[in-house]
């Protein structure tokens, strides 16, 4: 990975307002923030005329009164802006990709590989919905890639009540 500006350097989780996330999901999000330190793209448009500071960017992932909230900081902790989105667009996605996460995990124990192949198939096309709504609603505020968007909708189903 080259040495560009235009990345996450650090993510934070405040999830001190949910229950304790099951150990599949800790290891989903453990994964998550692991592949998108590894390889991540995300800049910040100038918005009003207003340059924004260069990255990499810092970012801390929360849900405050039903709302979910970018705050990025630059790498030494200045705060650049924040954003709130609302949880509307995500509920179903987020709901349907839990409960095709619960069929995966059991199938997985019980199914032959075949039929554990079109689950998982099944998953990754939630998961790509979830990870499109989250470009579309991050438009003019964050760009990101696909690849991005994915691990952060990963992210984004830790924090949001299925």
């Amino acid at each position: 990975m080259g040495q560009s500006t235009n990345r996450l350097c650090r993510i934070d989780i405040d999830d001190s307002a949910l229950p304790p996330p099951t150990p599949e999901m800790e290891q989903d999000r453990r994964v998550a923030v692991f592949d998108l330190l590894e390889d991540n793209s995300f800049s910040l448009p100038g918005r009003d005329g207003q340059d924004v500071p260069p990255g990499p960017y810092a970012l801390a992932l929360a849900v405050r009164e039903r709302r979910l909230v970018f705050d990025i900081a630059t790498e030494s902790g200045s705060k650049v802006v924040e954003f709130h989105l609302s949880l509307g667009p995500f509920r179903q996605t987020v709901k349907d990709y839990f409960q095709i996460c619960a069929s995966y995990f059991d199938a997985v124990k019980r199914l032959p590989p075949t039929q554990i192949e079109a689950i998982d198939m099944a998953r990754r096309g939630i998961h790509n919905e979830g990870a499109r709504t989250l470009q579309e609603r991050l438009e003019g505020k964050a760009v990101i890639d696909i690849d991005t968007a994915r691990r952060l909708f990963t992210l984004i189903c830790a924090l949001v009540p299925g």
